[in-house]
């Protein structure tokens, strides 16, 4: 793998044999100095307190929060996110208060907000009005501080509309062309992999437009190495073409976390 890559371990999957506060200390024992989570919380609003021992646990650790979720439902698992579901507007409302916030403390600028899976008995064009309305305010709250808001494209879920990079890449357009110049196209490789897409092409195509990077092997969600994904050419490439943000190691190890890294090594 290229040295000059700058990764991030995704603590919502690797460490996670760990209480949540304790794995950013974790990894950087493991030699990384920045972490991601999903929205690390049960509510949308989580209490001062949680908050608090969160950000403490990142800043004890030494080491830069780069990403973070809005708050997206239970996952993995029913929803995948609220940004599309008209029941929840209020909710993703008050959770981008608390996203600022965070963001205000730990100087993270990349946040992903999971468009939501298609509702029975919810008109989808419903659902893509709300989700367009709640991604240009989200948009507009992280812009006072230099925030994107990542737009992602995942497998797994047939009920969720976003499933390639066409599909992630058409929604980011509509935002920007409503205004919103920060919103990005998360480019997770496993999931772009699984739902079929070319991702050598979508890496030749828009490697300089992605907001974000996240890597794990496929088949299987493994580290790399694990899977058939040429992950060192699509690296390689990516930065190349353009793309100089961190890559999230966003992967099920299949051995313990701290064991998980040599594949870097090679």
């Amino acid at each position: 793998m290229s040295h000059s890559l700058r990764y991030t371990v995704n603590c919502s999957l690797l460490f996670t044999e760990l209480p949540l506060n304790e794995r950013p200390a974790a990894a950087r024992k493991a030699g990384f100095d920045a972490v991601e989570f999903w929205w690390p919380f049960e509510e949308a609003v989580p209490a001062d307190a949680e908050v608090d021992a969160f950000v403490s646990a990142i800043a004890d650790a030494g080491v830069r929060l780069t990403g973070l979720n809005f708050f997206a439902g239970a996952l993995p698992g029913p929803d995948r996110g609220v940004l599309s579901q008209p029941s929840r507007v209020r909710e993703f409302h008050d959770n981008i208060d608390v996203v600022v916030g965070i963001a205000k403390r730990t100087g993270t600028t990349a946040f992903n907000a999971l468009y939501g899976l298609r509702q029975p008995g919810v008109d989808p064009a419903e659902q893509d009005r709300v989700a367009m309305e709640s991604v240009l305010d989200a948009a507009t709250a992280v812009e006072a501080i230099g925030g994107t808001v990542l737009i992602e494209p995942i497998s797994g879920a047939e009920d969720y509309p976003l499933k390639t990079a066409a599909d992630g890449l058409e929604f980011v357009a509509e935002a920007r062309a409503a205004g919103a110049g920060n919103v990005a196209l998360l480019a997770d490789f496993f999931h772009l992999a699984v739902n079929g897409d070319d991702v050598a092409a979508v890496v030749r195509d828009h490697a300089a437009e992605f907001g974000h990077i996240q890597i794990a092997d496929a088949p299987g969600r493994g580290e790399p190495g694990t899977g058939r994904l040429p992950l060192d050419d699509l690296l390689t490439d990516a930065q190349v073409r353009g793309y100089s943000g961190y890559v999230g190691l966003e992967y099920k190890p299949t051995v313990p976390s701290a064991d998980s890294f040599g594949w870097l090594k090679r």
